[in-house]
């Protein structure tokens, strides 16, 4: 059975998509495409009863869209030749996939110590979301009570002291009816999304960090409901936000638009990849690199899995799936290109079936013909992560660590009392260690209560 997804993070995506369905764009005059990006489905389920309730599901909710009203320099997107690129997709025969449960064995709790150790413990505010993409700082979207205003703080969480200050008490637009949704960082800038639900409209902000110090912020961007609200990501110097149109509206038909905005430079943002249609993921940050799904620019719907310079923009690698196979996830670590489906296909031989793939070995760039893959065949809601030789995956409760060429694996340790999705993995990219989190509400039988957010960060024995 497919398994259950975070509570806190069920309940966004349907409001969300309620709230944008009640209110038009108005598109400025001569005005460049600017698309906005995709709530991945992984992160968000059920329709939300409150505005609270909507704001712990923001896991994975970002912003961008269309101008609203100028003061924003952007660049046209690069629009695709008439004629259709020719393209080879992926073949993978069913011979080729190891899957979890047919060849791997379990490393029992007795031995988890042997290779891998709890290097972080701290307790943050129960209803906490992180996420990181390195080694040392976490962005983290704090709650506040539930009565209150601001609804959301944003905190850096240092993973090597557990310290956690406060860097934005509220949104920039607190006063215009805004609240901050979304947050990312590297160690050099945050990137942001506020939004007005009750007015529809989302604002992308950026502010650099100098020894944990926010810059001034700037604001990159706004839009409103003909574009859905843009996922976001921070890599060193390079904050980039996702612009996709959103489904049924009346953009339908444009195009989807990466943008990005250097950390200190003002608010002039340049688009710097753009797709035929809706990309299929949310952007994925590595430490130097990002990982996006654009359409091929052909007949059939094929998505490419293309793996971008942070710096350059440049295409690094790139892979293109079988037509129609829209992946929820995608990703980039040791052995390449990772990915992962929600959806049972009836094709595509041994890359078919629901579960996360990666390639069993290294290999060239551009160069997956004839390898071995691995699967990790459980229902994916999380994007993995790698850590010293590790692929790092969710699982149905538990995170896990699989040492692919011996056919191993460990699972980290549920607490007790913690919500009914586990543990989460809040890493992406390839790492030296990784990032877990739980919100805990639990009653003991003396009546005393516990209610936090348990992170915990792992180093892994690095693998040869």
């Amino acid at each position: 059975m497919p398994e259950r997804r975070p509570t806190h993070a069920k309940r966004a995506h349907a409001k969300q998509m309620n709230a944008k369905r009640a209110y038009t764009r108005s598109k400025p005059k001569q005005a460049p495409k600017a698309p906005a990006a995709r709530t991945p489905s992984s992160s968000h389920g059920q329709t939300l009863i409150t505005r609270r309730h909507f704001l712990y599901g923001a896991l994975g909710v970002g912003a961008a869209a269309a101008l609203a009203g100028g003061g924003f320099a952007l660049y046209s997107a690069a629009q695709p030749n008439d004629a259709e690129e020719e393209i080879t997709v992926l073949q993978v025969p069913e011979d080729a996939v190891s899957t979890l449960g047919t060849d791997q064995e379990a490393i029992g709790s007795d031995e988890l110590g042997n290779y891998v150790s709890l290097v972080g413990n701290f307790e943050l505010p129960y209803g906490t979301l992180l996420w990181t993409n390195n080694d040392s700082i976490a962005a983290c979207l704090l709650p506040t009570s539930e009565s209150a205003r601001p609804l959301t703080q944003v905190a850096l969480l240092y993973l090597g002291s557990g310290e956690y200050p406060i860097v934005l008490e509220e949104a920039i637009g607190q006063a215009e009816g805004f609240d901050i949704y979304d947050v990312r960082a590297s160690e050099q800038g945050l990137i942001w999304t506020e939004a007005n639900i009750l007015d529809g409209i989302w604002r992308v902000y950026t502010a650099s960090l100098n020894n944990g110090a926010l810059g001034s912020p700037a604001l990159v961007d706004e839009g409103n409901t003909g574009w859905e609200t843009p996922t976001i990501a921070a890599v060193g110097m390079n904050a980039f936000w996702q612009v996709l149109p959103a489904l049924g509206g009346e953009n339908t038909g444009e195009d989807s638009l990466l943008k990005r905005v250097r950390f200190g430079s003002g608010s002039e943002a340049e688009t710097v990849f753009s797709s035929t249609g809706r990309m299929s993921t949310p952007p994925y940050p590595l430490a130097d690199g990002l990982v996006i799904t654009p359409r091929t620019n052909t007949s059939t719907v094929n998505y490419q899995l293309t793996l971008l310079d942070a710096d350059t923009c440049e295409v690094r690698d790139k892979v293109v799936l079988p037509t129609a196979m829209k992946p929820l996830e995608a990703g980039y670590g040791d052995n390449g290109f990772t990915f992962s489906f929600d959806a049972i296909y009836n094709y595509g031989g041994g890359i078919a079936n629901l579960g996360t793939y990666t390639p069993a070995q290294t290999h060239g760039t551009e160069d997956y013909d004839g390898l071995s893959w691995y699967s990790f065949k459980r229902a994916p809601t999380a994007a993995p992560a790698w850590s010293n030789g590790w692929f790092i995956v969710k699982s149905k409760q538990s995170v896990c660590g699989i040492d692919i060429g011996s056919l191993t694996y460990f699972a980290l340790p549920i607490q007790s009392g913690c919500d009914d999705y586990g543990d989460y993995l809040a890493t992406t990219g390839a790492t030296s260690t990784f990032v877990t989190y739980t919100n805990i509400n639990d009653t003991a039988v003396d009546g005393t209560t516990k209610k936090l957010c348990l992170v915990r960060v792992w180093s892994p024995v690095a693998l040869s």
